[in-house]
């Protein structure tokens, strides 16, 4: 782990006590969690080199992200995090700007139906809408890949496994960074770390769990993903820190997983936080991983190429 690497959490794990220590063990509103959520994300600036297209699809909000030279049938599509009640293209802009430099592809985020406004499953039919708009207007399900991170990296697993079930084509693959796949929130991690994870606090991802899953039992595979059956789910690429509430979230999804037959990929960082790659700026171990990201994808993006013939 980099000095930076430690600077920047010691100084988040500060924020993180001083918070709760405001909050004296009670919840806080959706509407002060979304302006913390936009506080911090506030500072990302942009990469230089990407083109942007704003589209409505069907009345869902959505933003491209586009490099140069990037293939013409070749797409991303992001889900972002937030816990199912917050974040949107705003707060992941230059993220996702950074992936798609870095694949070479472009990179589509949407602003799903957020809990508990919109509980499940408004955010599962939006990404489902998405994907199944994508695949009847130029994009083969070989040439897409589905990419998240935290609750959009659970919503990601709910959006391949409901295709799965729908008779839907599924994508090439799934890049999942720090996915939450648990509501149940039974990982030994989830308390155990809860005191060195510089970002999530277990008592607010248990409660905020309740408000997408509305009265389906916490333990549903329909809203938490790591309970499902897989087969036939296509590779992922999992990446996690041991600094984690959601370690194990990401270490028993891979092992359902590849129990089931699936290609998985799991990348677990000695002394990461939760969702480090968005810190592409100022932290080593970001960059790393980003180009982690962009191997995968490239990876199989041709593996579409080959079998149509798009060298």
């Amino acid at each position: 782990m980099s000095l930076r690497n430690f600077i920047i959490k010691s100084v988040l794990l500060r924020k993180k006590r001083k918070w709760n220590k405001r909050l004296q063990g009670s919840i806080p509103t959706v509407e002060a969690m979304r302006k913390r959520f936009d506080d911090m994300t506030a500072r990302f600036e942009m990469p230089e080199g990407i083109s942007i297209k704003k589209l409505n699809v069907e009345g869902i909000e959505t933003e491209w992200m586009i490099p140069p030279d990037a293939h013409a049938n070749e797409i991303i599509f992001y889900l972002h995090g937030g816990g199912y009640c917050m974040g949107d293209i705003n707060n992941y802009r230059a993220f996702v700007a950074k992936l798609a430099l870095e694949s070479g592809s472009k990179v589509m985020i949407i602003n799903y139906s957020l809990a508990p406004e919109k509980p499940y499953p408004a955010a599962l039919e939006d990404s489902l809408k998405i994907y199944q708009w994508l695949n009847e207007n130029g994009y083969r399900s070989v040439s897409i890949v589905l990419a998240g991170d935290s609750a959009g990296g659970g919503l990601v697993l709910s959006t391949m496994l409901a295709a799965r079930d729908r008779g839907i084509v599924l994508p090439a693959g799934a890049v999942l960074l720090s996915p939450l796949t648990d509501l149940a929130c039974t990982g030994d991690s989830f308390y155990e770390n809860d005191k060195k994870d510089p970002v999530l606090s277990a008592n607010i991802v248990a409660e905020i769990g309740k408000w997408y899953a509305g009265d389906i039992p916490l333990d549903d595979p329909r809203i938490s993903p790591l309970y499902a059956d897989y087969t036939h789910i296509p590779p992922m690429l999992i990446q996690v820190g041991t600094s984690e509430i959601l370690l194990n979230d990401s270490t028993r999804l891979a092992s359902r997983a590849k129990d089931a037959g699936v290609e998985v990929e799991i990348d677990v960082w000695q002394g990461q936080m939760h969702v480090w790659q968005m810190l592409w700026k100022e932290l080593p171990e970001a960059e790393k991983a980003i180009e982690k990201i962009g191997s995968f994808t490239r990876q199989r993006f041709g593996q579409g190429r080959i079998l149509y013939h798009e060298v």
